[in-house]
């Protein structure tokens, strides 16, 4: 989606990964600190370990065991390569994207770096060399249909082919979304379809 300034980077815009580290960690280090500082705290007054103290601290220490779980599987993730970034944002225009995102399925994951949506055409672009195209296109296009969005998928690997791509999108994006009706999603008024199709991209992503 459209980066508004914010400071902190929203899940879709690039610099997010990186951010929602840094957020996963201290929330892993608070989720820790509260359960042992109550432990350590209860063992010195009560010169034992055995309490209910102990018992309450291990319980506590569960959010905190799931917090680093998502903090593992966000560290794994590599960041947008800033100048691919802004080579795509040079030739975005005014479609709606969104970028940065690790989509997963059962079967396969893979970095996706961008989504262009544009009327019934959604085109990714990847850099990761071991991504099956096919598969995570036809996967998302199901997925986006299932929404009641008839979209076509379509994710490169090739960044100049892209760029062309979305070069095409934004000289034909009136002819791209003329006719397509559109009723406004009751949870969320304020979004158009194209932003509607991103947040149903990025629900599937981490």
């Amino acid at each position: 989606m459209k980066n508004k300034g914010k400071k902190r980077p929203s899940k879709g815009e690039f610099g997010y990964f990186q951010a929602e580290k840094k957020r996963r960690l201290l929330i892993t280090i608070v989720l820790f600190a509260v359960p042992l500082s109550v432990f350590f705290a209860a063992w010195i007054c009560l010169k034992t370990r055995n309490s209910i103290w102990t018992v309450g601290s291990i319980v506590g220490c569960l959010p905190a065991c799931r917090s680093m779980v998502n903090l593992i599987m966000i560290l794994m993730r590599k960041p947008m390569d800033e100048g691919i970034y802004r080579e795509i944002r040079a030739h975005a225009g005014n479609l709606d994207m969104c970028y940065e995102m690790y989509m997963t399925f059962y079967e396969k994951s893979a970095a996706i770096d961008a989504f262009a949506v544009c009327g019934n055409e959604v085109v990714g672009y990847s850099s990761d060399p071991k991504i099956d195209t096919e598969f995570m296109a036809g996967e998302a296009q199901k997925i986006i249909r299932k929404n009641g969005y008839k979209v076509n998928v379509k994710i490169v690997k090739e960044l100049k082919a892209y760029l062309e791509r979305l070069d095409s999108m934004n000289e034909h994006k009136e002819s791209l979304e003329e006719g397509i009706r559109f009723k406004p999603d009751e949870k969320y008024p304020e979004l158009s379809r194209n932003e509607l199709i991103c947040h149903t991209i990025l629900a599937i992503c981490l």
